[in-house]
């Protein structure tokens, strides 16, 4: 049988977005990108259900309050939300309780200070991120208080452009870093403060998922977009049931 016969009638297999309905539950939501331009953002529940998923071309609030609605239209009770920092986004889920997933908010603390930090203040609160998975909420912002009591004057040092007379932080990049766990505070230990919900501290699993769709997917490079979703549809419904 020929590769373009076999390829024919993989075609004309239907895969349905059967998602799945529970009652109640905590929903785990993330994107993840196969290109510029073409994503699939998933919701999961913490019992390893798909319960949503939709094709993006961008990663919005607006999509992912149109995946809380669809849920909430189904009839299922959102106990909790675990999401990344997008901006407007804790405003949007304000009727929930919200866990900022911390390996996010590490990520972005990372990012501003680098994987190799040379500066002392930058070191040391590189290491207390390092603890925010690890400990609770008040030995972790207790470190973090130490370490903005210690570094204050330090993170506010400014400078003047001799050009333009306006002056700016010196150290904007480790200033951007704090600035970040304060701005998130209020949702960083979210799992601590509702332990009755069952809210995971990060989207881990829904890493996990997306790290295993994309090994399958390199197995076959060079599929169209059609038939790339058809795969992931396949993909997300069978790793549900």
């Amino acid at each position: 049988m020929s590769i373009k016969t076999i390829q024919r009638r993989l075609d004309k297999v239907f895969v349905s977005k059967s998602f799945t309905k529970p009652t109640q539950g905590v929903v785990m939501m993330d994107t993840t990108y196969f290109g510029r331009d073409f994503g699939v953002m998933v919701f999961k529940s913490t019992e390893g259900h798909h319960l949503y998923w939709k094709y993006v071309k961008y990663e919005t609030i607006a999509g992912y309050m149109e995946g809380i609605n669809y849920l909430k239209v189904q009839g299922m009770k959102i106990q909790g939300v675990v999401c990344d920092g997008r901006k407007g986004l804790f405003k949007a889920l304000a009727e929930y309780p919200v866990q900022m997933c911390q390996f996010h908010q590490t990520a972005i603390v990372t990012r501003y200070l680098t994987r190799k930090p040379k500066l002392q203040a930058s070191v040391e609160l590189k290491k207390i991120m390092w603890l925010l998975p690890r400990t609770d909420k008040e030995s972790f912002f207790g470190a973090l208080g130490e370490w903005h009591e210690k570094w204050e004057n330090f993170i506010n040092e400014r400078a003047k452009k001799p050009e333009t007379g306006k002056s700016r932080y010196i150290h904007k990049r480790l200033r951007s870093a704090y600035k970040s766990l304060e701005r998130n505070r209020e949702y960083l230990f979210t799992w601590y403060d509702n332990m009755e919900l069952g809210l995971p501290n990060t989207n881990n699993q829904l890493e996990g998922t997306f790290t295993g769709l994309k090994n399958k997917l390199r197995n076959h490079n060079g599929l169209s977009r059609r038939r790339r979703e058809k795969f992931i549809d396949g993909f997300l419904k069978a790793s549900s049931e």
